[in-house]
């Protein structure tokens, strides 16, 4: 009896060991995030989901954010600056294939920063390289970018999603099958349910510590909560129901990161659309919103208040909430001023986020209460870059503008609030070729009043980045200094 209880007991410990084991082997991931691509190049579209997927992981630039913001060598190993700061000479990595097996060398550097600023680009992001005069490849390792003017911001430039390299055979396809030089590449995409990937066995850098990763989309909130209650995904980056959160951090199975992001989220407004046009309409309107109403509404307290453009946790951050605080009888005041007592009517078009879906009901609750009336529309993201972003067909929007350090966009009279004016215009200028960090500074805080004071926007919050995960995971982001699930550093706990 003793030895066929022993002899069970060894069984049961053999199996579970087998079961440990198998724990410490899992190399597969299902991340699960609310909003689906509406295509997979980087290059090509303003939609945040597209870098959400493929940033580094499938694509790479010249340089990488790395999860702290800092910016890191990508593929240049190393560069070398001119001392007038118009000239840097990029160092490639050796061996470096694409995912079908070409080599990725200076030539697909310089066909991919000359496709992105050429006439007919359709990069999101093109200003971003207005300012490259000559791109000159000196050998299949190095490259040569010639700026026409100094610009201290190009390293940093070159790191957003939009500067990915890619190779000039497999452009042509790229919207559905996209071809990197990242640690994964892709594998499936089954539209309106997921995208997979896998690892790349021939990664030129450090390799990736999972084999496959799928990346599932679920864009309702309550379904999100269920199919992370119910463990169906790993994680949920992005979480879409705050309300949810105090739960997840209750059950020991989950691991709860709140991070911060380069969210700045606004209810834009169209400047060259009358009333809007007037600066003392904006104005009112800004005064008519109230940030913590939203900001507990919308995002269950989860947000940060912001009054210009501008992350609250850069150091050269201005807290210029003041200048817009929540005061409705001023608002009536200053419409009254603007020639419109009794209010008006305009479009409140809002994309799938539920910051923007939530955000849009409250808002148009306190634009009402000073006597403007607002027709809101949910739009799809595809809508709504189609009407909104490209075709300025809008009155009010809300939207979250994630790219990092990204004030520039005010530079910009075509830009989809169409504000850029000259005398922003020649600020941003002087910012972009200051390298005194003290000087910098001062021209980047000014650039920040300049804009609240224009009331270009209502500045409303920024943006909390909420990741509920299995308590195993380990090499989340938690911060989102660039829109990006990085998951090339990611594991499960052995």
């Amino acid at each position: 009896m003793r030895l066929n209880k022993f002899g069970s007991g060894l069984i049961s410990v053999l199996a579970l060991a087998a079961s440990i084991g198998m724990a410490e082997a899992k190399s597969d991931i299902i991340v699960a995030m609310q909003l689906e691509p509406p295509h997979l190049d980087p290059t090509g579209a303003a939609a945040g989901a597209i870098d959400s997927v493929l940033y580094s992981n499938v694509f790479e630039g010249l340089t990488r954010f790395g999860p702290d913001g800092s910016v890191n060598p990508g593929l240049a190993e190393s560069w070398t600056i001119s001392e007038d700061g118009k000239t840097y000479t990029f160092k490639l990595h050796e061996s470096v294939t694409f995912h079908d097996g070409s080599d990725m060398n200076a030539e697909d550097v310089k066909f991919s920063l000359d496709r992105a600023r050429a006439d007919d680009s359709a990069n999101a992001q093109k200003a971003l390289f207005a300012g490259i005069g000559n791109v000159e490849v000196v050998d299949p390792q190095t490259v040569v970018v010639t700026l026409k003017e100094a610009n201290s911001n190009f390293l940093f430039n070159l790191a957003w999603g939009d500067a990915v390299i890619v190779a000039p055979e497999t452009v042509a396809d790229i919207k559905t099958n996209p071809v990197g030089t990242g640690a994964f590449k892709f594998s499936d995409w089954v539209q309106g349910d997921r995208i997979d990937l896998e690892r790349n066995p021939d990664y030129w850098g450090t390799p990736a510590k999972l084999d496959t990763v799928t990346f599932k989309f679920i864009s309702d909130p309550t379904a999100a909560f269920a199919a992370v209650m119910a463990e169906d995904v790993n994680a949920f980056v992005g979480f879409p129901a705050p309300e949810n959160l105090p739960q997840f951090e209750a059950d020991p199975r989950f691991q709860v990161l709140v991070g911060s992001t380069e969210g700045e989220t606004i209810l834009a407004m169209n400047n060259k659309l009358p009333p809007l046009d007037n600066v003392k309409v904006r104005e009112a309107i800004a005064h008519a919103i109230d940030r913590q109403a939203i900001i507990d509404g919308a995002m269950f307290g989860y947000g940060t208040p912001i009054g210009t453009h501008f992350a609250p946790h850069n150091p050269d951050y201005v807290d210029l909430t003041g200048s817009s605080q929540y005061d409705p009888e001023l608002s009536k005041k200053l419409l009254a001023e603007a020639g419109f007592p009794d209010g008006f009517e305009t479009t409140l078009k809002l994309p799938p986020p539920s910051y923007a879906r939530r955000g849009g009901e409250i808002i148009a609750s306190q634009l009402r209460a000073i006597g403007i009336e607002t027709e809101i529309t949910n739009l799809e993201w595809a809508q709504w870059l189609e009407q909104v972003f490209r075709g300025k067909d809008y009155g009010l929007t809300i939207v979250s503008h994630t790219e990092p350090m990204d004030i520039g966009i005010y530079a910009r009279p075509d830009y989809y609030f169409q504000y850029g004016t000259p005398e922003f215009q020649k600020l941003f200028a002087a910012i972009t070729s200051e390298n005194d960090p003290e000087k910098r500074s001062a021209l980047l805080k000014e650039a920040q009043e300049m804009i609240a004071a224009d009331y270009v926007n209502a500045y409303l919050f920024q943006l909390a980045f909420p990741t509920v995960a299995d308590a195993r995971i380990k090499g989340l982001w938690k911060n989102q200094p660039t829109q990006a699930t990085d998951l090339t550093a990611v594991s499960w706990e052995e």
